[in-house]
């Protein structure tokens, strides 16, 4: 058995809290970590929840602390997703963590070869991700992106942002 561990380097912790604002708030104020790029309203195309289509529309905030991300997601409607299954998905801990792989379709058979289920999905041309509940229980879901050039390049971004960061306009948006 391969464990997931071995498809790549953890690089992210996601939160959806049920007040946004507020983690926000926690996170750069308390925490210090900052800035965060704020992506308001994603609808992404083709976007599946178990294997059906959803019109999940949500926010993301992201940060580095380090060499980790911090993403804090806000679903702005009902929609079936991995957001408002908070039942199965959990509530204000921690959601989700997120790797990186250069192959989607080789980290799918690893992810359900080892046990795990595709909860949601975001289908692209040359990238991908894909959202694998591993069976463990809420903070257990495991994120894995194929970035393409641009994700990366606005990775790399953030990341030297973030080091650069002096406590100054704390939430930002991408020009």
């Amino acid at each position: 058995m391969r464990h997931l561990s071995k498809l790549g380097q953890l690089m992210q912790m996601a939160y959806v809290p049920q007040d946004f604002a507020a983690a926000l708030r926690f996170w750069t104020e308390t925490m210090g970590v900052g800035p965060f790029y704020l992506q308001r309203n994603l609808a992404p195309s083709g976007l599946q929840y178990m294997g059906l289509p959803t019109d999940a529309v949500f926010s993301i905030a992201i940060a580095y602390w380090g060499e980790i991300q911090i993403e804090l997601i806000e679903q702005h409607n009902d929609a079936p997703s991995i957001f408002t299954d908070r039942d199965r998905f959990g509530h204000d801990g921690l959601h989700h963590t997120c790797i990186l792989v250069d192959d989607i379709e080789e980290a799918r058979r690893s992810a359900i070869a080892s046990g795990g289920v595709v909860a949601q999905e975001v289908p692209g041309e040359g990238w991908g991700v894909l959202y694998v509940d591993t069976g463990g229980g809420p903070g257990t879901l495991l994120e894995i992106i194929q970035p393409n050039p641009g994700m990366l390049a606005r990775f790399a971004r953030m990341k030297a942002d973030a080091l650069a960061w002096d406590g100054t306009d704390p939430i930002r948006t991408f020009d």
